[in-house]
């Protein structure tokens, strides 16, 4: 018996779903285009159902999203099919564009099932502008889990070669369109897809879109993927990169904000020098009850603890909260799943950089990795800092697996600071810390775990990370002994961006339900989940004690304030939230009294005090600027048009 060549497995392939010539179908041309119909409609609930599997990681919810009726899970299928028709129009051929449309559906879902295993959230438009630098991090993932990368190397290998000889030996199998079938798909397709697009805008209202049962749910991306399924709730992601101004917002409003009497330059300050450190995945692991330590790996840390910073963040967007740190602006004012160093930051942007430079100050960012990352050689000059010296201009470090030693750096940092005779502003970003957390990043774990209710691989990744937090600790006292050496008074804040990626440690622990953090729980339950270690301290006067737990954004205040200075944004602005709030989250308010506003956004009356926030940084970040002179006199020279 013959065995069957390449070309006709692939005619049978395509022959099982009625992708014959149309001669085969004999002379009826509706027959043709019914048949044809029925099975490009197919293709789409294949499509659909695939990539729902994909974006979940599991079958559970996926046929009550297709067949219930109050879920849009149909309307989906009709999109696809519809999506379907018109490329196939375009091109000629009959089921032809499944070729094109699956992978753009079905290779974002299985991403966003990637991504929502080890950063809780889902896939959002705007994480394909830094695919770069997830491709970047590939050598530190293949190392923590070899095995797995082989494999997923060999299936891409074969996923990709399998396809190219799809669309090869597919050229001579698909039915050609003749004009009538064509102009039919056009007809029914085009008019129906850019009705659809209409009703892609989250922030308008609309009753056909009510009555499809599509509801967009920005404030709760995960219920909106949820319930919306993959392909819907990514669409609605796409508008987020335009952003619009809140309710309200007008010249007016802005000049009826309360500022400060005085003058920014009215107290001089007292010339101190600042060192910022954002620590990555720095965090307490003592906090896991069920795990013990032969030595704690945080004492400097802990002796010098001020409070804790709240991340909004777990286990990566290092970039959100550095934007946060740095500006004094909040996440909480963006659309979910924004980057505002990757879709915002395109003009100057004031900062603690351009702060500190009004006062004379040398400003400098540190960061031992390629400057592209997070794009922050763009930002870094956006946000005003005179020099950032990244991997390209920092000499070669010690590495600790693939990273830059916190070590080395606290060295570089020390050597900057003492070859630099002005008072200087550093922010650094430290590396060591990131995951994931393999066997082997050190030549000897000095800190033994004691861990039962952990498995052997999770215990050698909190090993490891454990390890780490004992080199940033101390790192921070060898900044902290040099600093007490000086002559000048230096301040030292220390903080982790956020809980570090330990996956299964979590919920093996009983430390958390689910390897990932909530969004939206209970105070106790939140901080629990975003609290990472904040150090203020300074070589004069100590440990500034008690600032209890704030968000990121808040840093600033306590910046300025501790270095003497007045400015009517960061102190005046943000000292007055920081009095009533402690906490600015998307999901929740969190008061100086430990209680919570939940979903203070959708209420019908926000704090004065919060709108104001908000529309200050609407203004400066996309508005007309109309409160820059009096908030931000510091960046009047750098607004100006250059000749």
């Amino acid at each position: 018996m013959a065995q069957p060549t390449p070309k006709s497995l692939v005619a049978t392939f395509f022959n099982s779903f009625g992708a014959t010539r149309e001669r085969d179908f004999g002379n009826s041309f509706a027959l043709q285009l019914a048949v044809q119909c029925v099975n490009t409609a197919l293709i789409a609930v294949a499509i659909v159902i695939l990539s729902e599997v994909l974006a979940r990681g599991t079958m559970v919810d996926v046929v009550e999203y297709l067949t219930s009726s109050s879920r849009p899970g149909l309307v989906a299928v009709g999109i696809v099919f519809l999506a379907l028709c018109f490329a196939d129009a375009i091109i000629g051929k009959a089921y032809q564009s499944t070729l094109l449309i699956a992978p753009l559906a079905l290779l974002p879902a299985f991403f966003s099932g990637q991504k929502q295993l080890f950063l809780s959230d889902p896939l959002f438009p705007s994480d394909l502008l830094f695919g770069r630098q997830i491709l970047q991090l590939m050598p530190a993932m293949v190392a923590a889990e070899p095995l797995k990368a082989i494999a997923l190397g060999i299936g891409s290998v074969v996923l990709i070669a399998a396809f190219g000889a799809l669309i090869w030996k597919s050229r001579k199998v698909f039915p050609r369109l003749n004009l009538t079938g064509r102009g039919l798909r056009l007809a029914l397709s085009f008019p129906l897809l850019a009705g659809f697009a209409t009703l892609m805008d989250p922030m308008a209202f609309s009753a056909v879109r009510d009555r499809l049962n599509i509801v967009p749910m920005m404030w709760d991306q995960k219920e909106n993927y949820r319930h919306n399924g993959f392909l819907l709730a990514f669409a609605f992601n796409v508008p987020m990169a335009s952003v619009s101004a809140p309710a309200g917002y007008s010249n007016v409003a802005i000049s009826d904000m309360q500022t400060d009497l005085l003058p920014a330059s009215f107290f001089s300050g007292r010339q101190a020098d600042v060192i910022m450190v954002m620590s990555e995945s720095l965090w307490d692991p003592t906090k896991m009850s069920a795990v013990r330590y032969s030595a704690d790996p945080m004492p400097v840390i802990r002796a010098a603890q001020s409070g804790a910073v709240f991340s909004p963040e777990f286990g990566g967007m290092t970039a959100n909260v550095e934007f946060e740190a740095l500006t004094g602006f909040s996440n909480a004012f963006l659309p979910y799943g924004s980057i505002p160093y990757q879709q915002y930051i395109r003009r100057p942007v004031p900062s603690l950089a351009t702060f500190f430079e009004s006062k004379g100050y040398v400003t400098k960012a540190f960061h031992p990795f390629e400057g592209w990352f997070w794009n922050r050689t763009n930002v870094y000059q956006s946000l005003g800092f005179q020099e950032f010296h990244s991997e390209e201009n920092m000499p070669a470090m010690d590495k600790r697996g693939i990273f830059a030693s916190d070590e080395d750096l606290t060295r570089y940092i020390i050597e900057e600071a003492d070859n630099t005779d002005q008072p200087f502003f550093f922010f650094a970003v430290t590396l060591q810390g990131h995951g994931p957390y393999e066997a082997n990043r050190y030549a000897k774990n000095t800190i033994k775990v004691d861990a039962p209710t952990l498995s052997d691989a999770s215990t050698s990744a909190l090993a490891t990370y454990t390890q780490g937090v004992k080199e940033a600790d101390q790192s921070l006292k060898a900044l902290m002994d040099w600093a007490k050496k000086r002559r000048r008074e230096t301040i030292i804040i220390l903080f982790g961006d956020h809980l570090p990626p330990l996956n299964a440690v979590y919920t093996e622990s009983g430390y958390m339900p689910n390897v990932v953090a909530t969004r939206k729980a209970s105070v106790e339950t939140m901080k629990r989940e975003h609290e990472t270690p904040l150090v203020v301290w300074s070589s004069k006067r100590g440990v500034q004690k008690d600032i209890g737990s704030i968000s990121p954004s808040q840093l600033p205040y306590y910046i300025v304030h501790m270095a003497g200075y007045r400015h009517p944004y960061y102190t005046g602005m943000l000292g007055r939230v920081a009095e009533r709030y402690a906490v600015i989250d998307r999901h929740q308010l969190i008061g100086r009294n430990n209680k919570a506003q939940a979903d203070w956004a959708l209420a019908g009356g926000i704090d004065p005090l919060i709108r104001d926030y908000r529309f200050l940084q609407h203004d400066v970040m996309f508005g007309e600027g109309f409160g820059l002179e009096r908030f931000f006199p510091e960046q009047a020279d750098r607004l100006q048009p250059t000749s």
